[in-house]
């Protein structure tokens, strides 16, 4: 082996002693700032806990060291809980982070809503609803109220059999014969064109719808 070799052998050996001698001084310089920081930090800490105890003792507050004691112990045994309850925080935040934008848009959508009723008119039509309340409670007395709501049943019965849609068509058909009276032009009739007129067709089933009606009603007044 020539002397060349050799040489680039030994040079190559002190470039690796140089850097294992790096990283003593290296791990020796953080060994020692560590040992320092832990120095200052035990100062500082010895420093706040005199000035707290003296601050505490001036105030007039007592700390029972047993007490302390046990808390720390508690705080010990509930570390997992504490930890679940950080956990739990943890992902509130993130639910709140998720839903913000849902929310948001929800808040937009019912802007854009109110704003459509708005513009429909639906806003103004309950301001002005507000006033038929105001005024049925203005007229009517709570013995009314406490009648109506006896009277109810009675009344949607009635309101139901009004509804069915014979009942709307007699309805329209009178509404309609009546529109098309002219009240102010109505023809008389002496007592003998009245009974010539009884003796038409028309007018015997009328008479025939008359007296049929009436008794149905006072039949179904008399039932218990």
């Amino acid at each position: 082996m020539d002397n060349t070799h050799i040489q680039e052998q030994i040079d190559a050996l002190n470039h690796k002693m140089d850097l294992v001698l790096e990283e003593v001084m290296a791990q020796r310089e953080m060994r020692q700032s560590v040992e320092d920081l832990t120095s200052d930090l035990t100062i500082i800490g010895t420093d706040m806990f005199k000035s707290t105890v003296t601050e505490l003792d001036n105030a007039g507050v007592e700390i029972d060291g047993e007490a302390v004691k046990l808390l720390l112990m508690k705080l010990l045994r509930n570390i997992d809980t504490i930890s679940e309850m950080f956990e739990m925080l943890e992902s509130a935040s993130d639910f709140l982070k998720d839903i913000s934008p849902i929310l948001h848009q929800m808040g937009l959508d019912g802007i854009k809503m109110m704003h459509e009723f708005e513009q429909k008119g639906y806003i103004d039509f309950i301001k002005e609803s507000g006033k038929i309340v105001d005024n049925i409670v203005t007229h009517f007395s709570v013995d009314d109220v406490r009648s109506l709501a006896d009277s109810i049943v009675t009344i949607m019965e009635t309101v139901k059999e009004l509804t069915q849609p014979d009942m709307l068509k007699a309805i329209n058909s009178g509404l309609v014969v009546y529109k098309s009276i002219d009240v102010n032009d109505v023809p008389e009739y002496s007592m003998f064109k009245a009974i010539k007129e009884m003796n038409s067709k028309e007018m015997k089933r009328g008479l025939g719808f008359m007296i049929t009606f009436l008794k149905n009603i006072s039949r179904e007044i008399e039932k218990p």
